[in-house]
Parts: structure tokens; C-alpha cells; sequence
């Protein structure tokens, strides 16, 4: 463990939880254990102590975290925090045996204690421009609660019985929003049926002539409407607030988080994007788009031969990243070598201290945090073997974290998700489903991945609890991840390999899997390396010295540009892993002895390509039906063409010479000549 804090701070929270400080200690060599029994009430004195010498120190404890924070400032500490109490500590496990969740909090300990790398940010801006959608009079309501706060406009779609404000102290409007756009700080609203209100209005509102097309900006948008979202994934959408017209409760939340919607913000650049990586087009024929049909918030557009991103609209489900096969797209929150680290340290910490079976269960800090605290208060806590590792969002995760986690001693691995989640969960479905296979034909038997889809504490600890023991690898890895995402992905399948019970070299994926060979025609094959000139990871190459078409498997991520753009349609996909791709030498697909020029004996092109063309065009194109120079032309390199052409006077799209052009004196002296001989 790097960078591991001098002083580690463990609490039995009142004596609620059994510590076992030798455990923790036999792992955080390098470090100072202090045990006590109420660091943050009776025993503060010894916290401060601890953060005095302004070294980096860790606190076991998160409840009391603004306590701790507060004090370390006092004395300049650099303190850490991680939460074994709830997370391992108060389970039925600990307290059967005090022994078991010892090996558990040392992981977890080691596991926080790996250095957390900096994420960028994107700013979003806003003045407080707010257009509320409504569809009757409770639009005017909820805008009477936001008119001191806001800049605000109240659209209403069936303006019908609406009664006409007795003072005008913001715009009311008719429309309705037939397209929106943009995010926070950068909306734009295309309005049909848009009209403005008559002045002297009396019972009800009444409207001027209505127009379609009308377009407004602003920086919040409040959908009072009722009716269906206006953007994909609208939870998701920072700064478009949707509300169930139908529940005041619902209306009032959504007021109230408007009202905070002004000022500037920062938000993460979750997705660290290389263009130049990207594996979606070339020469306007579409590869990849796996990142394109996953994207729930449609922040991913096609641009040119990439992709671009916006980050303003990028909510961070981490999709794209997940099923990127060139890395092009890479998580940034964080990048998936420091994900590894952690679970690195966090495996190697738990089998040091005696743990055994280890089950790794990914979930986010909204919902999985919250489930683990209510098992934790009110059930019997998480098993002794199950390792909760906090990430962003669980559908960042992609099949390197999986591997890595197996090839580090993990028995399994498992996704706790929301029984209805947020958004499509496409991405991580194909994730699991491409490992799979791949645990199946290394020998690891059973579910080694799967999600536990729900929103009840007590239901999770039932499916923890009722997972069959399965063995880890018998010789777990200790590689450590360094390097961008396609990289780390080959490094964790390679050490997988290593570490499998039964390995084998090849195993066949299912269909879109981002690892695989090509099939070639190599008869039908012309040797024309239009493929090599489409690949955009080097798959495929060619000898500048000979006709040669030769194909890397390590480099191939089934993009299918390849097979899009062969003109003959000889090239097919294969997807499988070759665990021996890594260190093979490219092979040899197909080569030819160059055709040598009949002029001056210069090798140019593919003998067999000339042969074909040459046969194809002989006796049959009109060019080259009696001219055996003409086609002597085709067998000759492109410097010798010209020549040939020019010294002869060759046109090669002329059939017949071209007629002198007539003149005046031509038709004078033809005329002279027939009246001579009596003609008329």
C-alpha cells in the first residue's frame, strides 16, 4: 500500500463493534494503529494528539468526519476517512466471531488508504433565466413562489380557464415545447402554438395570433407539464427540473432545488476523451458506435470520423468508457489503473489478514451506501467476505475491474443496483456478459459476476448470504495497473490467464465483443489494402517492400471498418480472445509476388489484380478490343504509362483520329472543283 498515513485511528464505537487491531496492524506495517472506544467524545485528546505533528493520518469513522475535519485543521493535519463500522463492524459475523471481521477492516483500511488521483472540471454558468412549463393555473402558483428569486417565464400549454394575474410581475405565455435542447446555464426551446396574452384580458386569459417555431433560451427549466420528459435520462439532465403536476410534494422539491440553480458550478469531466483513438468511421463508412447506442443522456454525437462528447450534458454513467474498445473514451472518476490499485490493495490486505472467500460488490454512494447502512442498522450487516467498494456510478465499471478483481483472489464479483434504475443499464449487462465466458473457459465454475437488482436492505443481505462458496484463484495476482484503459484491460485478462484454474488459449465471446480475429477469403482477396488504409488501431498493415496484407489479433477490437470497406466483401469477424495475441508476431494473411513492369521491369501492384484486370478487359471494353499496345499500357507502372503515351501520341479514350477541322477556302475550292466538272 502506497503512501500509507502514519497514524491509523480505529474506534469500537462504544464498544458496538468487536476491532481487531493486530489485523489491521499486520497489514498497515508502516503505520501507528491506535485503538480506542470513543475517539470523537471522551477520547478526543487522543485524536488530537495524533493530527498534532501535521502528518497524514487515517480515522476509521465517517459519522463524525466534520467533527475530526475541524480539529485536524486546528493542528494542519492531512486526515483521510473510511468507514469500517457500518460496512463491516456491526454485522452479525463480528458478533459470532470477534475474529471475523478483522481481515475485512484491514482491507478496507488499505484499500482507502491508496492515493485518490485529481479530477478536472467543467464549469457551468447561470444567471438565473427560468422558463417554467405548466399546463394551468398551478404553473402561476409554483411561478409565485420563484418570482423573487428568479428571472422567470411560465409557458402553458392549454391556457384554457386560466385566470388572467392581477399584477404582471412576470411574462405568461401560450406554446407548446415541440423540441429542447442544451443544459444549466445553456438551454435552447423550439415553441409551436406560441402566443402572447392580450392586455385587457378578462375571465380568462385570451391570446393573439399563435406561431410556430419560436425559440427561447434560458438557464433552468422547470417541466410542470405532466406530459413526457423532453430529454432522455431527464433525472440526469443538470438544470431541468420535472415534477409530477399531480404531487405537491414533488412540485414543491422542485421549486426549492430551482432556487439554488444560480451562481457559477463545477462539475467532473468524467470522460477523458483521444480523438485520435477513436474507432467510430472512416472515409464516411461507420465501425464502431458502441458508445453512441449506450449514451442515456445523448451527450455522444457522431463528428466526423470520432465521436464528440459534451461534458456539460455527460451526467457520468461511465457507459461509454465501460464498452470503449480502444480506450478512446476513458473514466476519469476514477481512470481504471487507480480503480485497479485500489482493489489491488484492497484483495492483498484481506488474504494478508486471513481472509478468505472474497466477494467484491460494486455500488454507488446514492443508494448502495445507503442500503449498506440500513442492513447495517437494522439487519444483520454485510457478510464477513463481502468487500464493498464505492464507485461513481456501478456502470462505469468495465471488464478489466471484473478480471482484475478475479486474478486478485476475489471469489466473485457483484453490482448492487436499483430495482428500477435510473437509466438503461445496457452497458454493464454486455459487460457481464462478456465476462462470463470468459471465467467459464478459464475454469472459474459458477456465477462469478451478476448484478443484485434491489432497493431492500434486508433482501440484499438474504442474497449475500445465500451465494454458494466458490474458490479463488489458487495463486492470486500481485501485478499493479499503470497506463490508459486499453492497456490495463490486456494486463488484467493476461495476469487472469495466469492466475485461472484450468487456462485455456482461446475462448469464443458472443457478438460486439471487442476482442477477435478476421476470417479472409484469401482467393477472393486482391490485395488492394483498402482494410489496412480503414483500420484505426494498426490491426492490419502492409510491407512497403512486397504485397503483403498482415493482421495483429492483440490489436483488433472487431470495430468491422475493415469489412465495411473491402470492395471484394472477403473479410468477416471472428470475435474470440487469444490469450497468446499479446506476445505473437503479426501473421501473414496474404501475399503475392509483385507484377513487374513489361517497359522497364519495375515491380508495381499485384500480379494476380493486373492479371484479372487485364483478362477482364480484353476483348470485351471497346478501348481494348484490337490493340494489344493499349493493353500493354495497363501491364505498365505509372511512369512508364506516360511515357508510352506520349511518345506514341496515345489517347487511350480515342477510337478513331479526330477529323481536320473546314474552313471557308475548303467549301470555296470543293464548290470550284464540282463546277468544273459540271456539277451543280
Amino acid at each position: 500500500m502506497a503512501d500509507r498515513p502514519r497514524n491509523i485511528l480505529i474506534c469500537s464505537c462504544e464498544d458496538t463493534m468487536p476491532l481487531d487491531a493486530k489485523a489491521v496492524q499486520r497489514v498497515c506495517r508502516d503505520s501507528v494503529v491506535i485503538e480506542g472506544r470513543q475517539l470523537c467524545r471522551a477520547e478526543l485528546e487522543r485524536f488530537r494528539k495524533a493530527a498534532a505533528g501535521g502528518e497524514p493520518i487515517m480515522v476509521a469513522c465517517t459519522q463524525e468526519a466534520p467533527l475530526f475535519t475541524e480539529l485536524a485543521g486546528e493542528g494542519g493535519g492531512n486526515i483521510t476517512f473510511v468507514n469500517i463500522r457500518e460496512t463491516a463492524g456491526w454485522s452479525k459475523d463480528a458478533k459470532e466471531n470477534a475474529k471475523a471481521a478483522g481481515p475485512k477492516m484491514a482491507a478496507l483500511i488499505a484499500a482507502a488508504a491508496e492515493p485518490a488521483p485529481e479530477v478536472p472540471y467543467v464549469s457551468l454558468n447561470s444567471e438565473g433565466v427560468t422558463l417554467l412549463y405548466g399546463k394551468d393555473e398551478q404553473a402561476l402558483e409554483a411561478a409565485n413562489l420563484l418570482k423573487d428569486h428568479l428571472d422567470l417565464t411560465v409557458l402553458i400549454k392549454q391556457p384554457a380557464g386560466v385566470t388572467p394575474l392581477r399584477v404582471t410581475e412576470f411574462p405568461v405565455v401560450k406554446g407548446t415545447i415541440r423540441q429542447a435542447k442544451g443544459h444549466l446555464g445553456k438551454f435552447e426551446i423550439t415553441v409551436d402554438d406560441y402566443a402572447a396574452p392580450h392586455p385587457s384580458s378578462r375571465g380568462s386569459l385570451t391570446f393573439g395570433a399563435a406561431k410556430n417555431d419560436a425559440v427561447s433560451r434560458c438557464d433552468i427549466l422547470i417541466d410542470l407539464s405532466g406530459g413526457a420528459p423532453l430529454f432522455p435520462a431527464s433525472d440526469l439532465r443538470d438544470g431541468y427540473l420535472r415534477a409530477d403536476p399531480g404531487d405537491p410534494a414533488a412540485v414543491l422539491r422542485a421549486v426549492l432545488k430551482a432556487r439554488d440553480f444560480t451562481g457559477s458550478f463545477d462539475k467532473p469531466r468524467y470522460i477523458k476523451f483521444t480523438e485520435d483513438l477513436c474507432a467510430h468511421s472512416r472515409s464516411k463508412i461507420v465501425g464502431c458506435r458502441r458508445c453512441l447506442d449506450l449514451c442515456p443522456t445523448g451527450a455522444i454525437a457522431p463528428n466526423g470520423d470520432h465521436v464528440a462528447i459534451d461534458a456539460q450534458i455527460c451526467a457520468g454513467c461511465g457507459q461509454c468508457a465501460a464498452a470503449c474498445p480502444t480506450g478512446a473514451a476513458a473514466y476519469a472518476l476514477p481512470p481504471s489503473d487507480a480503480l485497479l490499485r485500489k482493489l489491488r490493495a484492497l484483495l492483498g490486505a484481506y488474504r494478508e489478514a486471513g481472509g478468505k472467500q472474497a466477494v467484491v460488490m460494486f455500488h454507488d454512494g446514492e443508494h448502495g451506501a445507503d442500503l449498506i447502512d440500513a442492513l447495517a442498522h437494522h439487519g444483520d450487516g454485510l457478510p464477513a467476505n463481502v468487500l464493498p467498494v464505492q464507485v461513481n456510478e456501478i456502470t462505469q465499471v468495465g471488464l478489466e475491474a471484473v478480471a482484475a478483481s478475479l486474478a486478485y483472489g476475489a471469489s466473485a464479483v457483484r453490482f448492487l443496483t436499483r430495482a428500477k434504475p435510473r437509466h438503461d443499464m445496457a452497458g454493464l449487462s454486455k459487460t457481464i456478459a462478456l465476462a462470463q465466458p470468459i471465467l467459464a473457459g478459464l475454469g472459474f465454475v459458477g456465477s462469478r459476476a451478476g448484478t443484485i437488482e434491489t432497493d431492500d436492505p434486508d433482501a440484499l443481505g438474504e442474497v449475500l448470504r445465500a451465494m454458494p462458496s466458490m474458490d479463488s484463484a489458487a495463486k492470486p495476482a500481485t501485478f499493479s495497473a499503470v497506463g490508459e484503459k486499453r492497456d490495463v484491460v490486456r494486463l488484467a485478462l493476461r495476469e487472469l490467464h495466469a492466475a485461472a484454474p484450468t487456462p485455456v488459449d482461446i475462448v469464443a465471446l458472443p457478438q460486439g465483443a471487442p476482442f477477435g480475429t478476421l476470417i479472409v477469403n484469401v482467393e477472393g482477396c486482391t490485395l488492394c489494402l483498402s482494410c489496412v488504409s480503414a483500420c484505426p488501431t494498426g490491426a492490419l498493415s502492409d510491407d512497403p517492400e512486397k504485397p503483403m496484407l498482415r493482421f495483429a489479433e492483440d490489436a483488433c477490437v472487431q470495430c468491422g471498418l475493415c469489412a465495411a470497406t473491402c470492395p471484394e466483401k472477403v473479410i468477416s469477424l471472428k470475435p474470440q480472445i487469444d490469450f497468446r495475441a499479446a506476445t505473437a508476431m503479426s501473421r501473414v494473411i496474404k501475399q503475392e509476388e509483385p507484377f513487374l513492369c513489361v517497359r522497364c521491369s519495375k515491380p508495381f501492384g499485384v500480379k494476380s489484380s493486373v492479371d484479372r484486370v487485364v483478362a477482364k478487359l480484353e476483348g470485351q471494353h471497346w478501348m481494348f478490343k484490337d490493340s494489344k499496345q493499349r493493353l500493354d499500357v495497363i501491364r505498365m507502372c505509372a511512369d512508364c504509362r506516360v511515357e508510352a503515351m506520349a511518345a506514341e501520341s496515345f489517347d487511350p479514350f480515342a477510337k478513331n483520329p479526330r477529323p481536320a477541322p473546314r474552313t471557308t477556302d475548303d467549301y470555296l475550292r470543293e464548290r470550284d472543283e464540282a463546277a468544273r466538272k459540271g456539277e451543280s
